[in-house]
C-alpha cells in the first residue's frame, strides 16, 4: 500500500477530477490524503478522502471562496493578472507549510495539479511524485498557441512567431511565482529551475484530455499521456433539481461555472438568443445569483442555482459554456455539441480546440451581442457534423482509459521509480 497526497487548487474545476483519481487509489487500497487549504475539506470528506490542511491562518475557511468571487467579476487579461497574484500567494503558503505536513502524515508519493507548484516539495522530501493535468495541458511548444489565448491552430512561420510572443509574456507574467519557488528551492538546497517543463515530474505527466481535444504537439515527453477524464458523481455533492418541469423538448443547457460567472448580462444575452426556439432553456448560475433575482429572462427559461451537471448533460442537446475543460469534457463525454463564451485563464484555449475539432463554436466574450449567439446557436443545433464530431469525441474519450488508465500509470510511476513511456502520439 503506498500513501498518495493530492495537492491541488481547491477550486471545483481541479477538485472534481482529482478527486476520483484519489477514490479510484484508494478503491485499490492505497491510502490517499488531499493537502490543501480549509475551502477543499468538505469536498474532499465527501468523497471518502482524507483530509490535512496547511496555510489556515492565511486560508481560514472561506478565504478562497472571496478571492474567486472578486475574480469572477473578471474577463481577459485583467483575470489572468489576477489569477497570477492568486497563485503566487499560494505558492509562498504552500512551500511553507505543506513540506512538514506531508512529512508528518508519512506521505509516500504525490500527485501535484499541473497549475500547483508542489515539485519542489516532492524533490525537497525526496519522494517520487506526478503531475496531473486537470485544466488545459501547460507545456509549452512553439506549435501550440499558449493556454490562455484563443488563437487558432497553425504551423505557419507567423504562427510560431506570434505563439512564442504569447509564451514571453506568459513568462513575464509569471516572474513573481518564479521568484517565489527560485528562493524556496535555494533555501533547501535545490538545482533552480531553468525552464517551466523542470517543474513537472520526469516519471509520468498524465492529462484528462483525450488527445483528439489537443492540439498536434512535437515535444511531449515520452512519459506524457493522455488519459481522457474522470468524472464522478460520487465526488460531488448532491445537487436538487426540478425534473418535473422538463418539458420534454430538446434542451438546451448554459452553464458560465463556478468561478468567472458573474457576469450576469451574459445570462441575459443567452436567454434572449434562445428565445423563440423550438426548445427549453436550462440556465445553472453556478452560485453568481439566485433564480430569484433574475425573474424576468426572456422566454423564461428553467434558472436554477446549481445544477446536477453530470446527470443533466445526459439529457441535452446542446451546451452553452464558459469553456471551463470539466464542462467540456463532460459535454464530450455525452456527445453534446457546444457554443462556448470563453472567460479568462485556460477557457480561450479550450474554446479554440472546441472550434478546432469541430465540436462547437465561439462568441468570444467581447463581441457576444444577441444576434451573434443566436446564429452560433443556430447552427450547431441545426448542422449534422458538429454533433458528428462531439460524438468522435466521445469515443475517443472512450478509447482513452479514463480514471483506470491514469491510476494504473500512477501506480506503475511509483512502484517501479522509473518514466512510464507512452505510446507515440501521431
Amino acid at each position: 500500500m503506498t500513501h498518495f497526497g493530492l495537492i491541488c487548487p481547491a477550486s471545483a474545476g481541479h477538485l472534481n477530477p482529482m478527486l476520483p483519481l484519489g477514490q479510484e487509489l484508494k478503491r485499490r487500497g492505497h491510502r490517499v490524503t488531499m493537502i490543501g487549504i480549509l475551502d477543499a475539506e468538505a469536498k474532499t470528506l465527501a468523497a471518502g478522502l482524507e483530509f490535512l490542511a496547511y496555510g489556515t491562518e492565511e486560508y481560514p475557511k472561506g478565504a478562497i471562496a472571496e478571492s474567486l468571487q472578486k475574480l469572477s467579476k473578471l474577463s481577459g487579461l485583467a483575470a489572468f493578472r489576477y489569477t497570477i497574484k492568486l497563485f503566487k500567494e499560494g505558492t509562498n503558503v504552500l512551500l511553507r507549510d505543506a513540506p512538514q505536513v506531508i512529512k508528518n502524515a508519512g506521505v509516500d508519493a504525490l500527485l501535484i495539479d499541473q497549475a500547483s507548484s508542489g515539485g519542489s516539495i516532492a524533490d525537497f522530501l525526496n519522494i517520487p511524485f506526478i503531475t496531473i493535468c486537470n485544466a488545459l495541458v501547460l507545456n509549452q511548444d512553439e506549435n501550440v498557441p499558449p493556454f490562455f489565448t484563443n488563437w487558432k491552430y497553425s504551423t505557419a512561420w507567423w504562427a510560431k512567431f506570434r505563439n512564442q510572443a504569447g509564451y514571453a509574456l506568459q513568462k513575464r507574467l509569471a516572474k513573481s511565482i518564479r521568484e517565489v519557488i527560485a528562493e524556496y528551492r535555494r533555501q533547501w538546497n535545490l538545482p533552480v529551475y531553468t525552464q517551466l517543463s523542470d517543474t513537472y515530474s520526469q516519471l509520468a505527466q498524465i492529462s484528462q484530455q483525450p488527445a483528439e481535444l489537443e492540439f498536434p504537439r512535437k515535444n511531449l515527453p515520452q512519459w506524457f499521456h493522455f488519459t481522457g477524464p474522470y468524472h464522478c458523481s460520487s465526488s460531488r455533492e448532491p445537487v436538487s433539481f426540478p425534473w418535473d418541469n422538463l418539458t420534454g423538448k430538446p434542451l438546451i443547457y448554459a452553464s458560465m461555472g463556478t468561478v468567472q460567472n458573474r457576469l450576469i448580462d451574459v445570462f441575459y444575452k443567452i436567454a434572449a438568443a434562445c428565445d423563440g426556439l423550438d426548445a427549453q432553456l436550462v440556465i445553472s448560475l453556478g452560485g453568481s445569483a439566485t433564480p430569484e433575482s433574475l425573474p424576468n429572462l426572456p422566454g423564461s427559461p428553467l434558472v436554477v442555482e446549481y445544477a446536477p451537471q453530470l446527470e443533466l448533460l445526459k439529457k441535452v442537446t446542446l451546451t452553452i459554456t464558459h469553456a471551463g475543460m470539466n464542462t467540456t469534457l463532460e459535454c464530450l463525454n455525452n456527445a453534446v455539441p457546444m457554443v462556448a463564451i470563453p472567460i479568462a485563464n485556460d477557457q480561450p484555449g479550450v474554446a479554440a480546440r472546441i472550434a478546432w475539432t469541430g465540436a462547437g463554436e465561439v462568441v468570444p466574450l467581447k463581441q457576444i451581442t444577441v444576434p451573434r449567439l443566436q446564429k452560433a446557436i443556430s447552427q450547431v443545433l441545426t448542422q449534422p457534423s458538429y454533433k458528428e464530431n462531439a460524438l468522435r469525441l466521445q469515443s475517443a474519450i472512450q478509447r482513452s482509459g479514463g480514471v483506470t488508465r491514469a491510476a494504473n500509470i500512477i501506480e506503475q510511476a511509483v512502484s517501479t521509480g522509473k518514466p512510464v513511456l507512452a505510446e507515440a502520439i501521431n
